[in-house]
């Protein structure tokens, strides 16, 4: 069986509450939001796998869980993404870049990689830390007047400390993408 995964790190309950409370500060921009208990930051995304990938997926992001030490992500800002995309795809928040995400991906994209197991090869394009607070409807957005289009350029300050990361399936519904913890993998302590 194929399972769509990916591994990311999820949010305190609090943060999703704050997040979820901005999609009131835009009600005629046309975007379907995401529900507050699937928000996240996705670190890699593997696509669909098979069930003898998942479990070496589920070891090497347990591995490299220990590898890395817990850290403060900072969300500073919510606008539309990603950058220069015209129209835009996305609302989102985004975070600051630190050493220790972009250790903590690195560790897993060159684990994945090395593994014969995993048919994984890493995105060309540069990571951006960021949330998906909603989809932008991209038809609905071409029908209002350029000079008319709501600006979604908010400064924020929300902290949160990452202490473990998680292999999520995703399943694709109806009324929107399911998210489900397969696994989660504490940070070295």
């Amino acid at each position: 069986m194929r399972r769509r995964i990916f591994i990311a790190i999820n949010l305190p309950e609090e943060i999703k509450k704050k997040l979820e409370e901005c999609e009131a500060k835009w009600p005629d921009l046309p975007v379907r939001w995401t529900k507050k208990e699937n928000l996240h930051i996705t670190l890699i995304f593997l696509g669909y796998v098979l069930d003898e990938e998942l479990l070496e997926i589920c070891k090497i992001t347990r591995e490299a869980a220990l590898r890395n030490e817990p850290f403060l992500i900072n969300l500073t800002k919510i606008l539309y993404g990603p950058p220069k995309k015209m129209p835009p795809r996305m609302v989102w928040a985004e975070g600051e870049k630190l050493k220790e995400f972009a250790a903590l991906r690195d560790d897993l994209e060159k684990s994945l990689t090395a593994s014969e197991q995993v048919n994984f090869s890493p995105e060309e394009r540069a990571f951006s830390p960021h949330i998906t607070l909603g989809r932008i409807k991209a038809w609905e957005f071409r029908q209002i007047e350029p000079e008319e289009r709501p600006t979604v350029k908010e400064e924020i300050s929300l902290s949160f400390e990452v202490n473990s990361i998680e292999v999520m399936e995703s399943q694709l519904k109806r009324g929107g993408p399911e998210y489900m913890i397969l696994e989660s993998c504490p940070l070295k302590t």
